[in-house]
């Protein structure tokens, strides 16, 4: 049913719970998991050359341990992966991603806002990908909401 299942991450904690939910299904099909970091352009774009540049290096070099982290969880668990960073909006890049790659479920964790956040945010990012994707979207409500 999946050959391929995304499994975005921002390299928060809360891909533990994530991964917990993902890596099953990705062992129940023998499907691919891919693990994808995405560098925000706009928080790169707003510094002026030299920050963003210094900044752009160390999201790039969290992202690679971001998605380091997913690709050793899941080869301990047997399963093929890809591991990919790439620069852009996040919730736009993560659905580009799916519809180059012929992914077949997105698995995507959620994190916890205040109600102050909830009200001035423009929606998050798991949001954005269920309400755009055109495929499956699993969301994880991360442990740390129901507190």
């Amino acid at each position: 049913m999946y050959d391929d299942i995304l499994i975005p991450t921002d390299g928060s904690d809360t891909i533990s719970e994530t991964l917990a939910h993902g890596l099953p299904i990705a062992a129940n099909n023998d499907a691919t998991v891919h693990a994808l970091y995405v560098v925000d352009s706009r928080v790169t774009a707003a510094a002026d050359s030299e920050a963003s540049t210094d900044l752009e290096r160390t999201l790039e070099d969290e992202g690679r341990a971001a998605v380091e982290t997913v690709d050793e969880r899941a080869s301990a668990e047997g399963l093929e992966t890809v591991a990919e960073v790439r620069q852009g909006t996040p919730a736009k890049t993560i659905l580009e991603y799916a519809d180059e790659r012929g992914i077949d479920l997105i698995v995507i964790g959620t994190r916890g806002k205040s109600p102050r956040e909830k009200v001035t945010s423009l929606g998050s990012v798991s949001e954005r990908v269920v309400d755009n994707a055109s495929i499956p979207v699993f969301v994880v409500r991360n442990a740390g909401e129901r507190e």
